[in-house]
């Protein structure tokens, strides 16, 4: 059999104060494991904040955009293509081009017709139904169709070799991010896209309480004889030591990226160049809820990165029973040594021989964690460590 090869990242990361991610109450997200509640920030949340991630790290040539308004994002590129194409044609061309691409729907929304015609305004642009998920190298060739078949677009798509055409741009030279968060089109499953990368709702080590702060506003103008606040309120928050776990298929990712896309490429840099800016980012990144209001930029306390051979292993096991916080009221240093006797029982039962790990950790409370791999000195060579490993993997299998 194959092996497989997998990227487990597992990060303990101490954060105070803040409500990184809120429910429909407006409270801190929790969650019941081990019969104690825990904080949590959902899954969505952090790969959200891990996509916004890539943006300070990759090329927007790399990325993709996921949005409704897509016609009008395609009628952008084709207006810069051909300017003399006007605003009305190339939303026309756009909508067109992406229903054959596609197979959605891209038209303007009923109750946006409604509310124009109520106005008079001019008809809004076309839009779809649901979120959209292209790259930009998508968006750039359906462009350049659209602009190929502008004499009369029906036409040119009706053609059985043009429409093949717009639906293999459609499902090909997928972004980064579509290739490790996946992408879902409900009106053609078949250029759906499988996320390489899996994300957990880091949850705290501990049991957790959900605080809330009551506040008032002073009202600049007031005068002395009116003493008393402009605006008063709550916000909730708590504070926590979590665990986040996130896993990496690169064999999907591969697949899905293909390889050595570009002239003197080594097969494997497109997807190293994907597992290092995932890492990067996902160890990076951080929500923003309530930032400004609590300002919690934290980063990871601890890093522990496996490659491995076979399926992906989370530790959150090791936290089922809530740490209990050491003697100077802290949870890190006993999460720490937690992990650190845990970690090695299951990779004995579970683990893999050709498994190999990297620690990246800051002070003295994480000290135990060295035992457990190759320490990393810092960020950047964690990332470019992990990344050549990857690589090499990818080109001894061939």
């Amino acid at each position: 059999m194959t092996s497989r090869i997998i990227l487990d990242v597992h990060a303990l990361q101490s954060v105070p104060p803040s409500n990184l991610n809120r429910d429909d109450t407006g409270a801190p997200k929790t969650a019941v494991y081990g019969g104690a509640t825990r904080a949590r920030v959902s899954s969505q949340a952090w790969k959200r904040a891990t996509r916004r991630y890539f943006d300070t790290i990759l090329d927007p040539a790399e990325l993709g955009v996921r949005t409704k308004r897509v016609a009008e994002l395609l009628a952008e590129r084709i207006t810069a293509l051909t300017p003399g194409i006007g605003e009305v044609q190339a939303l026309a061309l756009a909508a067109e081009v992406l229903q054959t691409a596609t197979g959605s729907k891209i038209e303007p929304p009923k109750r946006k017709v409604e509310q124009a015609k109520k106005n008079g305004d001019a008809e809004p642009a076309p839009e779809s139904s649901y979120l959209m998920f292209l790259s930009s190298r998508q968006l750039d060739n359906l462009a350049a169709l659209a602009v190929e078949g502008a004499g009369d677009i029906k036409a040119f798509l009706k053609d059985k070799d043009n429409k093949a055409r717009a639906k293999k741009i459609a499902d090909g030279r997928h972004s980064v991010d579509i290739a490790l968060f996946g992408r879902m089109v409900a009106d053609s499953t078949d250029i759906n896209v499988d996320a390489a990368a899996q994300v957990a709702h880091a949850i705290s080590v501990h049991r957790a309480e959900t605080e809330s702060d009551y506040f008032t506003a002073v009202d600049d103008r007031n005068s002395d004889a009116e003493p008393g606040a402009g605006m008063i309120g709550t916000v909730d928050f708590n504070s926590a030591t979590l665990y986040r776990y996130a896993a990496l298929d690169v064999d999907l990712l591969e697949r899905t990226l293909g390889k050595g896309l570009d002239e003197n490429e080594a097969p494997a840099t497109p997807v190293r160049r994907a597992v290092e800016a995932f890492l990067e980012a996902f160890v990076s990144s951080l929500p923003t809820g309530k930032i400004n209001t609590f300002g919690n930029h934290t980063l990871p306390d601890a890093v522990v990165v496996t490659l491995r051979t076979a399926r992906p292993i989370s530790f959150v096991s090791a936290f089922e029973k809530p740490v209990a916080p050491d003697a100077d009221g802290g949870h890190l240093e006993p999460a720490c040594a937690r992990l650190a006797d845990w970690v090695p029982e299951i990779e004995r039962v579970y683990g893999d021989d050709d498994a190999r790990t990297w620690i990246l950790r800051v002070g003295p409370s994480t000290a135990k964690l060295s035992s457990l791999g190759d320490e990393a000195p810092r960020l950047a060579s964690l990332v470019a460590g992990v990344g050549a490993a990857v690589a090499e993997r990818l080109e001894r299998r061939g």
